[in-house]
């Protein structure tokens, strides 16, 4: 018995020691997922998270710009585009809730995954467009912006991965962007060729880019 209690004794403190570096990785971990301006998850963890979103039929991808960033950044200096910035983070993941996530994948570009449990994205979506549009500080109601949105419901492309659902949001999120309608919805046609990822309009995209794909 009495050894028993002395391995025991022996043993307790590196178990507790061990248990103590694991949670401080966990916590390093989670902050290395986490963008430090806005508190949004990174592209990693936010690909962790949607990815597993994606199961659900209900699944609905956003693609999300900030329009006229530079404009912002320039005309009154960057501390103002950061609080655009985390002002706009902020209403995309109340909006989007806890069932749902959103990152940001760098620059003014944020995702999200949410899930649509009455099918009503294209208003829920709407609304957001509007509350994105709202002052970032109210002692100076100058610094404001509207933010383009592209949308995809997961369902109508069973194929497709989060990149691929993500690449016809962000399709969708430019022709917004150009037309000035605020959010749009990507078509059921064919994703566009790319250059290193970049759709047409981004820059190393190609201007003369066929369509690929299979059209649904």
């Amino acid at each position: 018995m009495n050894t028993l209690v002395t391995i025991l004794l022996a043993v307790l403190p590196l178990a507790a020691g061990w248990a103590m570096h694991v949670r401080w990785l966990t916590r390093c971990l989670n902050t290395a997922r986490r963008d430090p301006l806005t508190g949004l998850r990174t592209r990693d963890g936010f690909t962790r998270r949607a990815t597993a979103l994606l199961k659900d039929p209900r699944a609905v991808v956003v693609l999300a710009d900030v329009d006229k960033f530079k404009q912002i950044n320039d005309t009154y200096g960057h501390a103002a585009g950061d609080a655009l910035l985390k002002a706009t983070a902020d209403r995309l993941a109340h909006h989007v809730g806890r069932a749902g996530v959103a990152g940001r994948l760098g620059g003014d570009e944020f995702a999200a995954v949410l899930i649509d449990d009455h099918g009503t994205a294209a208003d829920m979506l709407t609304m957001l467009h509007g509350v994105l549009a709202r002052p970032a500080d109210e002692k100076n109601p100058a610094v404001r912006t509207t933010v383009s949105l592209g949308w995809v419901r997961a369902a109508d492309f069973p194929g497709d991965d989060l990149s691929a659902l993500l690449r016809r949001a962000d399709e969708a999120m430019y022709a917004a962007k150009q037309a000035r309608t605020g959010t749009r919805r990507a078509g059921l046609g064919r994703l566009f060729a790319t250059l290193a990822g970049r759709r047409a309009g981004r820059t190393g995209a190609r201007t003369d880019a066929p369509v690929v794909g299979v059209a649904a």
